[in-house]
């Protein structure tokens, strides 16, 4: 991990010039910047005659995410004989051997493996720098990278419906991942906020705030299923097919606790790790599922409906999550406190 650098400038330095002008807030951010930026490359700097440039890292990681040569040379806007080249001349400068080669791409070595966590880190802090600069000129460019668990309560759209009435200029990466990959992709700055159960989330590293009551409903297809009223017992959910989440995802876990809280033990007629196959199949009238209410999941679908099932169990809240330690962008820290204020509205 980084060490944390010092970003305290002391008021005597900066508020006055030797003509005893006073400095504007803007000079005095973008010195900020290049103070961090300075500060970092000291604590460092490459080895003498190194020339990496940012490009070759992004090409280290493309690779990573996409495991295949010219998947990531396509992502990268270049040829594949230039990624492969642009790839070797960073294992020359760097003196190691960084990725395992045959007739295809066969993953990192050990030592790729420790470059690629520095990689990601020193993207993080390049970005951040840009975001860091863009928001003392009072704005927030960049793109927000955001972990979310399926089949959880929050409906990102609406969140990022806020951002942008606040942040015009942003922009988002939305990934669907279990707690465990969120917490991981905090850490090593593959995400700047993230969307999970907090059971497993550690104060000490992560800042969090709970994100609303988790309430569940029962998500079936009108021209196939009709119920009355607006709710519905889990004794008579349990009567029903059901499609459900595959065993082990957490969300599953609080589903099939909330019928072992009763006694009750249905056998799905599907399970599947896709919400998406879930979809399909209630869509059919091939079965019902027990979804997070206000999810806006029967929105897109024609004939989607809802029914309430009360008193669900949770094994864990539901909260949005930011990493403590530096590098952190600008961009994760307006977001964040910008949830605080959006969530406080609609409480």
């Amino acid at each position: 991990m980084i060490e944390p650098v010092d970003n305290t400038l002391d008021s005597s330095d900066w508020t006055h010039t030797e003509d005893n002008e006073i400095v504007s807030a803007h000079d005095f951010c973008l010195a900020l910047c290049l103070a961090r930026l300075s500060q970092y490359l000291t604590l460092h700097s490459p080895p003498a005659g190194a020339v990496m440039d940012i490009k070759q890292l992004k090409f280290l990681i493309a690779l990573e995410q996409t495991r295949h040569f010219g998947q990531a040379a396509a992502r990268c806007h270049i040829t594949q004989p230039t990624l492969s080249m642009r790839l070797r001349n960073l294992e020359d400068e760097l003196d190691l051997v960084l990725v395992t080669r045959g007739q295809r791409f066969e993953g990192f070595t050990e030592a790729g493996e420790r470059v690629l966590a520095w990689a990601r880190t020193l993207l993080a802090a390049h970005d951040g720098l840009f975001a860091e600069a863009a928001a003392c000129r009072g704005q927030l460019v960049g793109n927000l990278r955001l972990g979310l668990v399926p089949l959880s309560s929050f409906n990102p759209v609406t969140y990022i419906q806020g951002l942008s009435r606040s942040f015009p200029e942003l922009k988002y990466s939305l990934s669907s991942l279990s707690s465990d990959q969120i917490i991981e992709g905090l850490g090593n700055n593959q995400l700047d906020l993230g969307v999970c159960y907090l059971d497993h989330v550690n104060p000490s590293y992560f800042e969090f705030f709970e994100i609303g009551e988790t309430r569940v409903g029962l998500l079936y297809d009108n021209r196939h299923f009709h119920f009355d009223g607006t709710q519905m017992s889990w004794e008579d959910a349990a009567e029903l097919p059901l499609g459900m989440l595959s065993n082990g995802m957490h969300y599953r876990k609080s589903i099939d606790l909330s019928f072992r809280s009763r006694g009750l033990d249905p056998q799905p007629i599907l399970e599947s790790d896709s919400t998406y196959q879930l979809l399909q199949a209630i869509h059919e009238g091939f079965c019902c599922a027990i979804m997070p209410l206000d999810s806006g999941l029967e929105e897109p679908i024609e004939h989607l409906a809802f029914i309430e099932l009360p008193d669900a169990s949770v094994l864990a809240p539901l909260g949005l999550v930011m990493r403590k330690t530096e590098p952190r962008s600008a961009i994760a820290e307006k977001c964040f406190a910008e949830a605080r204020t959006l969530f406080s509205r609609t409480d």
